[in-house]
C-alpha cells in the first residue's frame, strides 16, 4: 500500500510512503509541531480504512451519543450496546461491555447447537484473546469473569474488582487490547501517543504483541518519544517539524536511515530542533555533561561517551545537514594531540581545547580568580600559589609526561604507515623497513623534553595545562582548599553551581570555557 501524506509547505510534490513490506510507521515531533493535525490530515484522507485509538479519550472522555464513538467502531458495537449510552459511559466501559455481547451471543449460539444436536464448538472470541494479552502482560493478575461482569484480582488475592480500581496504565492496555481487536480487517490504525500512561518498559512490549494480534493492519504511531519509535525497527518515520495554519500545510520530511548515529539519537537531536553538541563522557555523572550544556544552553548537548564517537557523530550529523537544517560540533578532550592533528578535527567542526583534559579547564587562571573572589579570598594570591603548584608537579612529572607524549605521536606515525593496500606480504615488509629509524622515538622524546623544560623556565602556565595530562593535578593542586571548598568535587559542584545563576562571575567563567574551546 502506498500513502500520499499531506500538503508539505514547500508545495514540493507530495511525499509517498511505501507500506508494502512495512507492519507500521511513526510520525514523531516536538510538543506544539503540528503532528496530531498532521495525522488527522492522513485520517480524513482515508476514510473508512482509518482507525484512530486514543487512550486518554477512551478513559476520560464521555459517549453521550454513537456520534461521539469514531464510525469504524461504531460499526462494530450491537445496538443493544449502544442503548447504553443514556449512561454516558466511557468508551473503554462501552468496549467492555461490547465484549460481554459477543461472549454471550458465542454461548448462546453453542447451547443452541448442543440443543438441536447439531456439531457444536465454542469459538475463541476477542474476549478470550483479550485476557490472554492481559495475563501475558500482567502476569501476577488475573481476569475474570462473574455474572455477566468483568472483573480482576492480583495473584492469589479472593478480592476482585471491577475495572474502575485498576490503575490508568493498566485500563490502557484494557483499552488498547479491546479496541485494536475491534479495528476493520486491513485498517489502518492510528495510535495517538502510544506511551501515554504506560512504563516505558512495557510499552515496547505492549504494542509488540498487539502489532502481533493483527498483522493485516498497519500501525500509525504519533509520538513524540524517540525511545519509542526508534523500537519500531525498520519501520518508516514522519518528522514533522512546524505547522502553517494558514496555508494549512506541514514542514516535515521523511527521516533517512541511519547507521553511524542511531535513529534514536538522530530523533531525539532533531526533535530539540536546536544546534547539537556532541562531547564525551557519561551522560549522568562525567564533568563534560555537567559543564557544557551550561557554557552552551543554545545547544542540544549529548554524551556519547568515546572521543571517537564524537568525531563520527559530528562527521555524520554534518553531512546530512542539508536534510535537517542544523548545525552541529563535537568537543574531545586536547589528550595528547599535536598541533596537526588539532588543527584537523577543527576543520571537521570539533572543538579541541586549550588545555589537555576536561579537568584542566578548573585550573584555568580566570576561574581560579573568580572562585577565589567569590570565597573571599585574594584573587591574585591563590592564582599564583596554584600556578607555582602545578609548575612544581610538571617540573617532577616532566619526563614521564614526555614520554606519554612520545608514545602517542609514535602510535599515530605507525598507524598511518600500516594503514595502506598492500598487494602481499613482501610490499607490507619493504614498507615498514627502517620504520624505526625514520619514527626516530629518542629524537621526538627530547625534543617535547626541551620544550616542556621551556614551559617551566619561563612559567607558561597556559602552556603546562595544554600537555599535562595528570587526573591527580586538580586534587595535589590545593585550588580547592585555597577556594574555600572541602575537596575538587565540591569546587567543580561550586563552579557549575555558579554557572546556573545569572551573574557576572558566570560570564567570566563561561568566557573563560568558551576561550579555551575556540582560540583565535
Amino acid at each position: 500500500m502506498d500513502l500520499t501524506l499531506p500538503r508539505h509547505r514547500d508545495n514540493r510534490p507530495a511525499d509517498i510512503l511505501h507500506l508494502a513490506d512495512c507492519h507500521c510507521f511513526v510520525i514523531i515531533g516536538a510538543n506544539g509541531a503540528g503532528k496530531t493535525r498532521f495525522t488527522s490530515a492522513i485520517i480524513e484522507s482515508l476514510g473508512a480504512k482509518a482507525f484512530r485509538l486514543s487512550a486518554l479519550d477512551a478513559l476520560y472522555g464521555r459517549v453521550s451519543s454513537p456520534d461521539a464513538i469514531p464510525a469504524a467502531l461504531r460499526d462494530r458495537i450491537a445496538p443493544q450496546v449502544l442503548g447504553n449510552l443514556d449512561k454516558s459511559p466511557a468508551l473503554l466501559e462501552l468496549l467492555l461491555q461490547q465484549l460481554m455481547h459477543d461472549e454471550m451471543v458465542n454461548l448462546i449460539s453453542y447451547k443452541l447447537a448442543l440443543a438441536d444436536k447439531r456439531e457444536a464448538k465454542l469459538k475463541r472470541t476477542r474476549l478470550d484473546r483479550v485476557i490472554e494479552l492481559w495475563q501475558e502482560v500482567f502476569p501476577d493478575n488475573r481476569m475474570l469473569i462473574d455474572s455477566g461482569k468483568i472483573l480482576f484480582a492480583r495473584g492469589a488475592d479472593v478480592d476482585n474488582y471491577s475495572a474502575y480500581r485498576l490503575s490508568d496504565g493498566e485500563r490502557a492496555v484494557l483499552y488498547y487490547a479491546a479496541a485494536v481487536l475491534y479495528a476493520p480487517s486491513d485498517a489502518l490504525i492510528f495510535v495517538d501517543s502510544p506511551e501515554i500512561f504506560l512504563h516505558p518498559t512495557l510499552t515496547i512490549s505492549l504494542w509488540n504483541r498487539l502489532e502481533a494480534t493483527r498483522p493485516d493492519c498497519t500501525f500509525c504511531y504519533t509520538t513524540h518519544d524517540p525511545e519509542f519509535a526508534s523500537s519500531r525497527n525498520g519501520a518508516p518515520v514522519v518528522w514533522v517539524r512546524d505547522y502553517d495554519p494558514a496555508n494549512a500545510a506541514w514542514d516535515y520530511d521523511v527521516l533517512p536511515d541511519q547507521s553511524e548515529i542511531s535513529q534514536e539519537l538522530y530523533m531525539t537531536l532533531v526533535g530539540a530542533r536546536k544546534p547539537v553538541l556532541f562531547i564525551e563522557g557519561d551522560s549522568r555523572r562525567s564533568i563534560d555533561a555537567k559543564l557544557y550544556p551550561l557554557i552552551f544552553p543554545d545547544y542540544t548537548v549529548q554524551s556519547l561517551g568515546s572521543c571517537n564517537k564524537v568525531i563520527e557523530a559530528t562527521r555524520t550529523f554534518n553531512d546530512l545537514a542539508t536534510f535537517h537544517k542544523m548545525d552541529s560540533f563535537g568537543i574531545v578532550d586536547r589528550d595528547r594531540r599535536d598541533d596537526t592533528e588539532v588543527a584537523y578535527l577543527r576543520r571537521k567542526r570539533i572543538m579541541v581545547p586549550e588545555v589537555a583534559e576536561v579537568e584542566n579547564i578548573m585550573l584555568i587562571e580566570d576561574i581560579v580568580r573568580t572562585m577565589a573572589g567569590i570565597a573571599g579570598k585574594d584573587p591574585d594570591r591563590v592564582a599564583e600559589k596554584v600556578k607555582n603548584t602545578i609548575l612544581s608537579l610538571f617540573r617532577a612529572d616532566l619526563h614521564q609526561q614526555a614520554l606519554q607524549h612520545t608514545r602517542h605521536r609514535v602510535k599515530r606515525i605507525v598507524e598511518y604507515r600500516v594503514d595502506a593496500r598492500f598487494s602481499n606480504i613482501g610490499t607490507l615488509e619493504k614498507h615498514l623497513e627502517g620504520l624505526l629509524q625514520e619514527v626516530s622515538p629518542r629524537a621526538i622524546y627530547e625534543q617535547l623534553c626541551r620544550e616542556f623544560q621551556n614551559y617551566v623556565k619561563n612559567r607558561d602556565y597556559r602552556a603546562v595545562l595544554r600537555v599535562y595530562n595528570q587526573k591527580s593535578m586538580l586534587t595535589n593542586s590545593n585550588v580547592a582548599p585555597m577556594c574555600g571548598f572541602k575537596n575538587k568535587d565540591k569546587y567543580i559542584e561550586g563552579i557549575i553551581r555558579v554557572l546556573r545563576r545569572s551573574s557576572p562571575e558566570a560570564d567570566r567563567i563561561r568566557a573563560a570555557v568558551r576561550a579555551t574551546l575556540m582560540p583565535e
